[in-house]
């Protein structure tokens, strides 16, 4: 048991988990793994399924505090394993990677979940891993938001704001899409799900996650009212990177 990239490392039966001990509070007659299990929270009255992404995910605790997904696949090597991957070293297990990743961004003051904690069971040449992050009070996927209203310039722009920020700090989101980024009652934007992310320097990736973004906007708009995503909106949004 030893502090690791700011976070506490406790090795279990089959792998381990990483954790922020000022956060990952579980009862002290619970097992460590209790937390990553559906059924734990399930008994406790405190599981509320998340229907948006391709993984399994959860909102877990009281009033659903926290988010707990079980990683998975997606595209073409989902039909070989849907939630297998392979060893190659603890440093490399995506959900460390992606806890890792969100406490830099977290201490950098950026709009990203606070990581709680993480998990990998290995078995052989293979492993399964899962990941608990604060939950985002009172906030709602861009593309659940468009679907019932049109966003104000205003929105826009602190969209673009907000992606501006994070690849400032040269965080590339390997899957920005209108998903993965929030807004709040008051408007606040945060950015979630970053697996497969990491810090680069700057360079054409900033491009590509834009182009990546405006892809996934014109796919959503396709079944929703003219006024929801538009060539203007686009502008707005840019406006709001530039500026950021």
């Amino acid at each position: 048991m030893k502090p690791r990239d700011g976070g506490l490392r406790c090795a279990t039966s089959t792998g381990a988990v990483l954790s922020d001990p000022t956060r990952f509070a579980i009862p002290t007659d619970a097992p460590l793994e209790a937390p990553f299990e559906p059924s734990y929270w399930a008994a406790r009255g405190q599981l509320n399924a998340v229907s948006a992404g391709r993984g399994s995910a959860w909102f877990v605790g009281e009033s659903g505090r926290w988010a707990l997904r079980h990683c998975r696949r997606g595209g073409s090597l989902a039909r070989l394993s849907k939630d297998r991957y392979v060893w190659c070293g603890e440093r490399r297990v995506r959900a460390f990677a992606e806890w890792r990743l969100l406490a830099e961004l977290s201490r950098l003051g950026l709009p990203v979940p606070k990581p709680i904690a993480a998990r990998y069971r290995r078995t052989g040449l293979w492993y399964r891993c899962d990941l608990i992050t604060e939950r985002i009070a009172d906030a709602r996927p861009v593309s659940e938001v468009l679907a019932l209203n049109p966003l104000t310039q205003s929105a826009w722009r602190e969209i673009g704001a907000a992606v501006a920020r994070l690849h400032a700090a040269g965080a590339d989101h390997a899957d920005l899409n209108a998903h993965n980024i929030l807004l709040d009652g008051s408007g606040a934007v945060s950015v979630i799900d970053f697996d497969r992310g990491r810090l680069r320097r700057p360079g054409m990736w900033t491009r590509s996650n834009l182009e990546r973004l405006h892809r996934s906007l014109a796919k959503i708009a396709r079944q929703m009212p003219a006024d929801r995503f538009s060539a203007a909106a686009w502008k707005w949004l840019l406006a709001g990177y530039a500026a950021g």
